[in-house]
């Protein structure tokens, strides 16, 4: 194909959080899909936390992007070009398309959306790895019951909001910790949880806990760790005995390098945390949702109704353009987005 395409690439690994410098757009020539391949005209592409992980050079789970690479992303898009059987052209997939307009793939790794049944943005958050990270480790890790109290941060985020309100569901109480003030106002009134506080007011984890003590005065059952940092510090003390914290993320230390290598010692010591882990009878259970996308049907079984009556509310914060990705991306590891963090490419 002669037509050009669009992408931006990792022009230089962050030291510290992400400057516009860190990216580059590049103009390329559209490529052709092979055998078993489909060419997919990108709509929306999500943006995350973990893709900051992924810009350094440390060890982790996924795959570094190589600088001059292209940064990597899943997405939803249009098939405009098939090699592929079963797969046509006009069908829209979701994938990891990355940060791009257009992109070629193995069918074979991709799954079709169909558009009439939801907004096509709702495959990248609340029925997509948000969603299901949230479902997931709440009900599977967390094992919650009715009565208890749930704490979580980033509540107005897709993961954090997802677990507030399917733990509401379920009968707990329901402590949202977010970034300013109007971000908790929306998790109370949009998102229905018993109260929020705005860890901006409180200078000091030390703080930060009494408040959450005083909005959780029978002590947290389930802490659903997704930002750690100071709220990590203040939560952890206010465990009662055989609570459960499912650590799905760490957002507070990802800008500090090396998937937050430098925030050890300005946290929690070894031994005070695991000694609170060891008296309380804790359970801690580290996860990462690429490992459980066999659960994609019990998540959308469970949850699509509640999305469809309006239990599970939505919210999305939307970026047009490609070339405003990285402004965007440097907004969501500061807190500045309010819902899921999206770019509308076209």
């Amino acid at each position: 194909m002669s037509e050009m395409m669009k992408q931006i690439a990792l022009a230089s690994r962050p030291d510290g959080a992400p400057t516009p410098e860190n990216f580059r757009l590049e103009e390329l020539p559209i490529p052709t899909p092979g055998d078993g391949e489909v060419l997919v005209r990108v709509h929306y592409m999500s943006l995350d936390p973990y893709m900051r992980g992924r810009m350094d050079d440390a060890k982790s789970y996924a795959a570094n992007i190589p600088v001059d690479g292209k940064m990597e992303g899943g997405s939803v898009g249009e098939i405009i070009a098939s090699n592929a059987e079963g797969f046509e052209v006009g069908e829209f997939v979701m994938g990891g398309f990355g940060w791009a307009t257009h992109s070629v793939a193995p069918a074979a790794g991709l799954a079709k959306i169909d558009p009439n049944t939801a907004p096509l943005t709702y495959a990248l958050g609340v029925l997509g790895m948000p969603g299901l990270t949230g479902w997931y480790g709440l009900t599977e890790l967390g094992k919650p019951k009715a009565g208890e109290t749930l704490v979580v941060a980033a509540a107005t985020g897709p993961v954090g909001s997802m677990v507030g309100q399917i733990a509401k569901s379920m009968g707990l109480r329901t402590v949202g910790i977010a970034g300013g003030a109007d971000k908790c106002k929306t998790a109370v009134e949009h998102f229905g949880f018993d109260v929020c506080l705005d860890h901006r007011a409180y200078e000091t984890a030390s703080e930060l806990r009494k408040a959450i003590k005083e909005a959780a005065p029978k002590g947290v059952d389930i802490y659903f760790e997704n930002v750690g940092g100071k709220v990590l510090d203040a939560v952890l003390p206010l465990m009662n005995p055989h609570g459960r914290i499912p650590i799905c993320g760490m957002i507070a230390w990802y800008n500090e390098g090396g998937l937050g290598a430098d925030a050890i010692e300005k946290s929690l010591s070894a031994p005070k945390l695991w000694r609170t882990i060891l008296v309380n009878f804790l359970s801690v259970n580290g996860f990462i949702i690429s490992n459980h996308w066999d659960r994609m049907g019990d998540f959308h079984k469970a949850v699509g109704p509640m999305i469809a009556s309006g239990e599970v509310k939505v919210q999305e914060d939307i970026t047009e353009g490609l070339e405003n990705a990285p402004d965007a991306f440097i907004k969501l590891l500061t807190g500045g987005n309010v819902g899921k963090a999206i770019v509308k490419v076209i």
